[in-house]
């Protein structure tokens, strides 16, 4: 049997059980490794290589695995080169083997899995639950947005043997994705947020999107999963449900928008959040309802929920020469853009409120139709302005033919008419590629 050298530095403790896995998964495959392997870490990209890494080229990460090798990598998966170097071991395709090798490790490990999908609010509500539930229990969550077929896997793998929970977001665009999550993953408790129009360029309707996203439901118990009961779609589903509606486990009462975040009851019990928008008190409203089911006490996940830390460009404020900004750029859809308007209308300033609104993405045929509600919607609040930056605002308000809305073709002239007004919050909202944080910078 190929010998393994186990790291014991600090950090490191999860490899005595990924080493087990990596060797079992070889000796299937009759792959014989290099002796005294020393592995350290999981990479994917070559950049953060170093010595003891366990470097896996996937897609243009091929063209990589000599950089890789250089930078100390003592085992390079690849499934496009071969190379004389031992260190390097061909398969028949790398994201499968990221795949199977995250599987395997899962069920190894002694800990929960908390999977989280929806179509908006997943990255909010993850960290969210993070920040409650690592008030008492070892956590980690998915890094960034990897939550897809390659990202999801790869966040496995950054879990140790003495974590406690895992926290992980389940991102789609079709049918059959969140099963493959699901079943990678093996979730022991799971949240579906909603149920929007992403997407709609793939699966054309919201009931595709519903069938989509309740595939984890067929890998989990129907008790041990959290849905938003008010929406249409999740309300005929037989779990545990939270919402404003009386008839969920967990009911929202009494929510005050504030300036510094938003304030609600669950079940009665008073919280804070230092998020805006009353679709924070229900994204708040998953985490706390997850700290209750694993036996937190109340005043650990009060206090926890008011410390929490948000991915940046989630209703971010920042403060430019002498304008307050909302960045709530990181992505969009008409959901969401719903959601932030109505929240930048509530918030209590002083300011006169201005909007800037970008093309939201993947809508599919009716994505005019969908742009033009939006920019409708934008009308029924008492904005100072309203820009619009991209193609499909274009288009749409060019049949709306409302003149309290201003097109510009360039986010610097946004920028540019933005600076000659004075004593203005401004709330930017699109899709992650119309990249809207630049009118900031």
């Amino acid at each position: 049997m190929v010998k393994y050298r186990a790291n014991t530095e600090k950090g490191d403790k999860k490899l005595k059980t990924f080493t087990k896995v990596l060797i079992e998964y070889f000796q299937k495959l009759n792959i014989k490794l290099p002796e005294n392997v020393f592995i350290k870490n999981v990479q994917m990209d070559s950049n953060k290589v170093e010595k003891g890494s366990l470097f896996i080229a996937i897609n243009n990460g091929n063209n990589y695995i000599n950089q890789a090798l250089e930078k100390g990598a003592e085992i390079v998966i690849s499934d496009r080169e071969s190379n004389d170097d031992m260190r390097v071991i061909k398969v028949p395709n790398s994201i499968i083997f990221l795949q199977e090798i995250a599987q395997s490790y899962r069920k190894e490990l002694n800990l929960k899995i908390i999977s989280i999908t929806g179509s908006e609010g997943k990255t909010t509500t993850k960290d969210l639950v993070y920040g409650v539930l690592s008030k008492k229990y070892k956590c980690k969550k998915t890094i960034g947005n990897y939550n897809n077929q390659i990202g999801l896997p790869f966040t496995i793998l950054q879990l140790e043997d003495d974590d406690e929970i895992g926290i992980l977001e389940m991102g789609m665009s079709n049918l059959g994705e969140i099963d493959l999550l699901s079943k990678i993953s093996q979730p022991n408790y799971a949240i579906i947020t909603n149920i929007g129009d992403s997407h709609l360029e793939y699966l054309k309707n919201r009931d595709n999107v519903f069938i989509a996203k309740t595939e984890v439901l067929n890998y989990i118990d129907k008790d041990d999963v959290l849905v938003y009961g008010d929406d249409p779609y999740l309300r005929r589903l037989d779990t545990l449900k939270v919402g404003f509606d009386e008839k969920n486990n967990y009911l929202i009462s009494n929510e005050k928008e504030l300036y510094e975040g938003i304030k609600f009851q669950l079940n009665g019990k008073e919280y804070f959040v230092p998020l805006n928008g009353l679709h924070n008190a229900i994204n708040a409203s998953f985490a706390v309802a997850l700290g209750m089911i694993l036996k937190m006490s109340y005043f650990e996940i009060k206090e926890a929920l008011k410390d929490v830390k948000i991915t940046s460009m989630r209703f971010e404020k920042i403060e430019k020469d002498g304008i307050l900004y909302i960045n709530d750029a990181y992505n969009a859809s008409p959901v969401s853009m719903e959601m932030a308007l109505k929240a930048f209308s509530s918030l209590p300033l002083t300011k006169k409120k201005v909007v800037v609104l970008a093309d939201a993405l993947e809508l599919g045929d009716r994505e005019i139709e969908y742009h033009k509600n939006i920019l409708m919607e934008s009308l029924k609040y008492d904005f100072y302005k309203i820009f619009v930056y991209g193609e499909r605002m274009k288009r749409s308000l060019e049949i709306l033919n409302d003149s309290r809305i201003i097109y510009c073709a360039e986010k610097n002239l946004i920028k540019a008419e933005l600076k000659e007004m004075k004593d203005i919050a401004v709330l930017l909202k699109g899709s992650r590629g119309m990249k809207l944080e630049e009118i900031i910078m």
